[in-house]
């Protein structure tokens, strides 16, 4: 029922509030389209000013910091968006809002996030593990390189390279880089350059452009064709902030064709700048090490011991001779002792031989078998012994035998 007023009986402002509030209640849920063009994140709410596409119009919108997170992309100030959210009237000042319950990006944003998608299907599968980079030669004898045909990215790449080092062998291989077809004919001269051993690197360089002209190098049959590629992918897509998906899966991304003519080639004249600073290095290593060496050489050779090396043998040698003569005396006084010993010995025993008692006239009879004969009484008439003299022997024959009256051992009168 329509509201019954009049300049006599007006309605007071809170009952057209409530009225209005009530209007907008029953609206519902809707979705809207707009561009966001001002964000403010809080922790818990996030607050928005979404304004029409055509006309100067906007309008708060309000929703829970866990609505855009939920996006699949980073939402910004200036996208596009699509909102499903619930009209509010703020009762007390007459503030009209949205509730946001749902925000989706559309246009480049919804591109964006079908990418964003990709990508982290890609990445669960390992495409992207840095583990599985393969490295670059230092110095590659040729580089294959899929551009397109008379391309800025093409002149970037072999100026810049040759540049850097002149004798680079370059095999171009020229692919459609744009539109329908693009990621067919870039997977096609990625297998011919793969399947010639004699390239060591491949670059795959194109120059700058909008989401969707770049889109081709974001196609999954074109990212799994590098994944498997055993040679080497340099990518060199657009410009710096351009990341096509390809750039992941390469095993080295470049920011332009000129920075990955930089990447995959060194500069000569930095090599041997290099090299004649190391030689430089070199030399003076090697001097420093046999000057030190020579000072320490003359440090040893200053010592006293191999200044005169025959000191430390002089002293040695009046050690030596001391010690002779030390001994030679003590065995001279060894000697002399033991020969008076054998001396004394000697003169005993030649005053207990029987020889010096037969030197002073005294004589041994024996008989022939060599018995000594003591006593008159063992010999015979007629009987042959010898007599030992202290200088020989005489054999005789005994006449007579005159025994003793006094036993043998009796003294005589």
């Amino acid at each position: 029922m329509p509201l019954e007023t009049s300049a006599d009986s007006p309605a007071p402002l809170r009952q057209i509030s409530q009225l209005i509030g009530g209007y907008i209640d029953r609206l519902g849920a809707v979705w809207v389209e707009g561009e966001i063009a001002q964000l403010t994140r809080r922790p818990a709410m996030c607050f928005l000013v979404v304004r029409d596409l055509e006309a100067k119009f906007s309008l708060r919108v309000t929703c829970h910091r866990s609505v855009l997170d939920a996006s699949p992309v980073p939402i910004a100030e200036g996208a596009r968006v699509v909102l499903h959210a619930k009209p509010t009237f703020y009762k007390p000042n007459g503030d009209l809002a949205l509730s946001a319950r749902e925000i989706r990006p559309v246009g480049e944003g919804e591109l964006l996030a079908q990418l964003e998608r990709r990508r982290q299907l890609l990445a669960a599968e390992g495409l992207f593990d840095p583990t599985l980079k393969k490295k670059l030669p230092l110095l590659p004898r040729r580089v294959g390189l899929i551009t397109g045909r008379g391309s800025a990215a093409e002149r970037d790449v072999l100026q810049n390279a040759r540049l850097r080092w002149p004798d680079v062998d370059f095999v171009v291989h020229y692919a459609l880089m744009q539109g329908n077809g693009s990621a067919r004919a870039v997977i096609d001269a990625l297998r011919v350059l793969d399947a010639d051993k004699s390239v060591e690197v491949i670059v795959i360089a194109r120059g700058g452009g909008s989401v969707e002209d770049l889109l081709p190098f974001s196609d999954e049959a074109l990212v799994r064709a590098v994944f498997a590629c055993s040679t080497p992918v340099v990518s060199a897509i657009g410009h710096e902030p351009d990341t096509p998906i390809l750039d992941l899966v390469a095993d080295l991304r470049a920011s332009t064709p000129t920075d990955a003519a930089k990447r995959i080639v060194p500069d000569v004249r930095e090599e041997l700048a290099g090299v004649a600073s190391m030689r430089e290095r070199a030399s003076l290593a090697v001097h420093g090490i046999l000057n030190r060496e020579l000072h320490g050489l003359a440090a040893i050779r200053s010592r006293p011991v191999l200044a005169n090396p025959t000191t430390l043998i002089d002293a040695q040698e009046v050690l030596v001779g001391d010690y002779r003569l030390r001994a030679r005396r003590s065995l001279g006084h060894k000697l002399d002792r033991a020969g008076d010993e054998v001396g004394h010995h000697l003169a005993r025993v030649r005053g207990l031989s029987p020889l010096s008692t037969m030197a002073r006239g005294y004589n041994v009879a024996q008989r022939a078998d060599g018995t000594v004969v003591a006593s008159v009484g063992q010999l015979s008439a007629d009987a042959e012994f010898s007599l030992r003299f202290a200088d020989g022997h005489v054999d005789v024959r005994t006449l007579s035998i005159h025994p003793d009256d006094q036993p043998p051992g009796a003294p005589h009168e």
